[in-house]
């Protein structure tokens, strides 16, 4: 007897995932391991965004709720969006989800057939792929180039498109490069999808992390998610609300009512109580939040200035999210090897590059989301010592 179908049968799930859970593992024999292989923030979720939550399972917001979400939700959303991006969607352009994950599926099996081609970045997130497979689809991977800030090129992109594509995802600020896209070069690729009467999804999850010296820009200002533009957003790394698994999706108004539908049928509704913890977020004290970013900033740069101080390592300032893609080209190794590596003689668990795509190859990528500074400074002094006695 058959035991899967082919879909089960060659999932591979998420190495981000897979490489915790080989650290995790050397942990439970007495191993310190320092954990950069994880974008988790270390911090808790701010308390007024719990107190939400509890006050609203007292009142008895336990039962279902509205598939699409909550009307409250989804007005702190459309209020949100008009300050982050400029424009305000319409309510029934909104979409409340369990996380923001299951947004790109519920997108792409809602716009591509089996055999059609969705465009990705490499390296790129990798569920981006995973996705892809199980809607069984065909990636269509752009390579991101160092040389070029890690950007996705609208030249590369045009000449990924066939009469096949469907779907193009960007991703800025980037999973796992960090790089935040400019206003032009984003305009750009919006310019060719409209070309070629493609929809882009745009995974935006980490928009309000911002490092450098560049502002976050949606090239969904253009067509006000009215035509072609899905945002891919959520509450998991600017609010430290990983667990809670609460994501929204804005979109053509069609879109946005069949990735709904499919809603409906997979998990009917998010927990209404977790929806009222979305509200407090938006509407509520951002202070803490602001806290968190400004103890990451200090992470960033110090992690920054001790991995370019590591000889035959280097690294681009990330402009966006709470990642380094750090090059270690010159080591000799290559990526898988370098994280094995360092696992194994310095206690420092980060991911190979080539997790993200083939493109990959050559970096690694670090977290530094769930340390806090004197751990980056240990995992630093780690890594410099592993290296010499090689």
């Amino acid at each position: 007897m058959k035991s899967f179908s082919d879909i089960a049968e060659h999932m591979e799930g998420k190495p981000t995932f897979k490489s915790a859970k080989k650290a995790k593992a050397l942990e439970s024999l007495g191993k310190r391991i320092i954990h950069f292989e994880i974008g988790d923030p270390e911090f808790a979720t701010p308390p007024h965004i719990i107190e939400a939550a509890y006050g609203a399972m007292k009142s008895g917001q336990t039962h279902y709720a509205d598939s699409m979400g909550l009307p409250d939700l989804r007005k702190a959303i459309q209020t949100y969006n008009q300050a982050s991006r400029g424009f305000k969607p319409n309510i029934d352009q909104v979409l409340v989800t369990p996380g923001a994950n299951i947004i790109l599926y519920l997108a792409i099996l809602s716009l591509v057939n089996p055999g059609e081609e969705v465009i990705i970045p490499d390296p790129g997130f990798a569920t981006f792929h995973q996705i892809i497979k199980l809607c069984k689809a065909k990636t269509v991977r752009v390579p991101l180039r160092e040389k070029n800030n890690f950007s996705m090129s609208a030249q590369d992109l045009e000449k990924a498109i066939t009469k096949k594509t469907r779907l193009i995802v960007v991703n800025s600020p980037s999973n796992p490069t960090g790089a935040i896209m400019q206003k032009q070069e984003l305009d750009e690729l919006y310019r060719v999808a409209e070309k070629h009467h493609v929809y882009l999804l745009l995974d935006e999850i980490y928009s309000r992390i911002i490092n450098g010296q560049h502002a976050f820009y949606s090239p969904s200002a253009n067509d006000k998610c009215l035509h072609s533009c899905i945002v891919v957003n959520g509450f998991s790394k600017a609010f430290a609300m990983t667990g809670w698994r609460l994501g929204f999706a804005i979109g053509p108004k069609n879109v946005i009512e069949k990735m709904g539908m499919l809603g409906e049928t997979l998990y009917s509704c998010v927990p209404p109580f977790i929806q009222y913890a979305g509200i407090a977020a938006l509407q509520g004290d951002q202070s803490k939040v602001n806290a968190m970013m400004a103890q990451d900033q200090k992470k960033r740069n110090l992690l920054i200035e001790g991995l370019n101080a590591i000889p035959r390592i280097s690294c681009l300032k990330n402009e966006g999210a709470f990642y380094i893609f750090a090059n270690i080209k010159k080591t000799g190794m290559s990526s898988q090897q370098f994280s094995d590596v360092m696992l194994k003689k310095a206690g420092v668990a980060l991911l190979p590059g080539t997790d993200f795509g083939k493109h990959g190859e050559g970096y690694v990528r670090i977290a530094y989301a769930a340390v806090n500074i004197d751990t980056i400074k240990k995992g630093l002094a780690n890594m410099e010592k592993a290296l010499k006695n090689l």
